[in-house]
């Protein structure tokens, strides 16, 4: 490169140096491949080399023929039969020598001027049967800073080709067509016509006319190497134009353009290969992140929902209080007045009647509607549980679906993610046991009941407590009787007691209805918040992976496109060469 870079050129490289470095670091964030990364490094590593001629073609296109002919000397086999069995780098050395490299790769050596200023590369067939040979030929095609595409005039431009060409479109390469062989051709119109065929296929996948030569190479090489008083260059016409284009492309200032060019170009074809995949990522990603918002929409709905239907099923409870009071005012009515004094002087049974006949079946009824209401939020749970497993399952599914290339380790990861999440969620509702939940939030319940009423939760269910709750409350009201009995006969006493007893049992069954309320209530707000932290923290890791990798991805693609604007910005300024 120093041997043909002027100083006055000498930023363009530091410039395209500094780009493609930074692309380097925005591919690696960006999980590009190994091969990817080699790719981009191997081209880099081109700019201190010689210039790079790449020689591709289906086998028994005279690949090798043109090559000898260009260097004037037989240095590569060639023949009817495929005689490229591997890569052939040739470069300049005296005396000649062969050697096969590492890679796989022979490398020849020879006294050719030409040689010393360029290195050549022939290549297999595009359609060798060794698909390893193909392979290798398309990785060192970004390697290389001019392509010499040779077809031959009895078959031009063959399917193989035609799939050879799109897929290293997309490298930026220029290419050469040459087509070989056209002595087989009867005329020059016929020569025309392959010409023109091979123009506009080309022209359809780069979407440009590249330059075509029509050659008989093999007629060159003997002109060349065999050439004595009775041979002439007749029939070598079409390749003195190749010749002559080659030199005048590869003048000094051409090939610094080329050279330079290359590595942009596979840049570039990295760029929105990983633009595009960060991309398609970044989509599936917002579509999950849509998901998990979905997700939070229905919980916070489901909040919402519930505490609207236990508010419902609560006034239930309170139904049966109103009715435990208003059973606690009849019976005072019945119960205090001059036509029962005698049954008043009886502590033991005004008690029993009271329990029998206002407290009666209420704390069974009650316990019974919050036993209903504990059933009701485990359904409530296990429903909700199966909804977020649906949406897990369909991003799954989703994501299966719309895979496209690698980006580091996202599907791994995520896919791993959901299965995770996915079991888990799953078995949770396999594993949902309602009788020991129902028991586990019943037994919660008694103790928040117990702390209000201030007695041991022990054996007793809740039923029990709240009776012992009601008694608590309402304990005085015998004593209040009882001060009574002495002045049972004073017309003007009884109706005030019963009046005072009477808004006593308001008063105090108001009590009773406030903490058993409050503490029911609390206690349903407990569980509600467990219930939405157990699914909130089973999805969290996927929640934080999505929402870390959209950040992730966000910054890589932004990074890649500034890199691909400074590129292309430079690759304007190395065209203006």
């Amino acid at each position: 490169m120093k041997q043909i870079l002027e100083s006055s050129r000498e930023a363009l490289l530091v410039d395209e140096r500094k780009l493609l470095r930074s692309l380097s670091r925005s591919l690696s964030d960006a999980g590009a491949s190994k091969q990817d990364l080699a790719t981009l490094e191997q081209s880099v590593d081109q700019l201190d080399q010689l210039f790079l001629l790449v020689v591709v073609g289906e086998f028994n296109s005279g690949k090798s023929t043109v090559i000898n002919a260009l260097l004037g000397h037989r240095v590569l086999p060639d023949g009817v039969t495929p005689t490229t069995e591997r890569i052939h780098r040739l470069g300049f050395g005296d005396p000649v020598s062969r050697k096969i490299g590492s890679s796989g790769i022979e490398e020849i050596e020879a006294p050719v001027e030409i040689l010393k200023e360029l290195t050549i590369v022939d290549t297999p067939g595009t359609n060798a049967l060794d698909r390893q040979h193909e392979a290798i030929t398309t990785e060192f095609v970004p390697q290389a800073d001019l392509i010499l595409f040779v077809t031959s005039a009895d078959r031009p431009f063959t399917e193989s080709e035609r799939q050879f060409i799109e897929d290293i479109r997309t490298w930026g390469k220029k290419l050469v067509f040459v087509i070989n062989k056209i002595d087989i051709l009867s005329s020059a119109s016929e020569v025309e016509e392959v010409k023109n065929f091979v123009a506009k296929s080309a022209d359809r996948i780069l979407e440009h006319e590249p330059p075509i030569f029509a050659v008989t190479a093999r007629q060159a090489l003997v002109a060349k190497t065999d050439a004595g008083p009775h041979q002439t260059s007749e029939g070598t016409e079409g390749f003195d134009a190749l010749e002559e284009y080659l030199v005048q492309t590869l003048d000094d200032d051409e090939r610094l353009r080329l050279k330079l060019a290359n590595p942009l170009g596979v840049g570039l074809r990295l760029c929105d290969t990983y633009v595009e995949a960060t991309q398609s990522r970044l989509d599936l990603v917002g579509d999950d992140i849509s998901a998990l918002d979905d997700v939070e929409g229905q919980l916070e709905h489901y909040r919402d929902d519930m505490k609207r239907e236990f508010r419902f099923r609560l006034s239930d409870v309170d139904t049966i209080l109103h009715d435990f009071e208003r059973r606690g005012l009849e019976f005072f009515d019945e119960t205090l007045r001059l036509a029962r004094a005698l049954d008043l002087l009886n502590k033991d049974k005004t008690q029993s009647d009271f329990q029998r006949k206002v407290i009666g079946d209420a704390p069974q009824q009650i316990e019974q509607k919050v036993q209903e209401i504990i059933d009701w939020m485990i359904t409530s749970e296990l429903r909700q549980w199966q909804s977020i497993t649906t949406v897990l399952d369909k991003r799954r599914q989703i994501h299966q679906e719309r895979i496209v290339g690698e980006i580091g380790t996202f599907d791994y990861d995520r896919d791993q993610l959901l299965n995770t999440v996915g079991r888990a969620a799953r078995s949770s509702i396999d594993g949902f046991d309602h009788e020991s939940e129902a028991g586990r939030m019943a037994e919660s319940v008694r103790a928040a009941v117990a702390g209000t009423a201030l007695v041991e939760v022990s054996a007793l269910g809740l039923g029990a407590l709240v009776t012992a709750l009601a008694t608590t409350q309402l304990a005085d009201f015998t004593g209040l009787l009882a001060a009574g009995t002495l002045a049972v006969v004073g017309l003007l006493i009884l109706p005030a007691r019963r009046r005072q007893a009477k808004r006593e049992l308001t008063t105090k069954i108001q009590k009773l209805r406030q903490d058993l309320m409050h503490t029911l209530t609390e206690q349903f707000d407990r569980e509600l918040d467990r219930s939405l932290h157990r699914i909130t923290e089973a999805i969290s890791p996927y929640t934080r992976f999505v929402r870390s990798e959209r950040r992730k991805l966000g910054e890589c693609h932004d990074k890649l496109e500034l890199d691909r604007d400074g590129l292309q910005s430079l690759s304007a300024r190395i065209q203006q060469l």
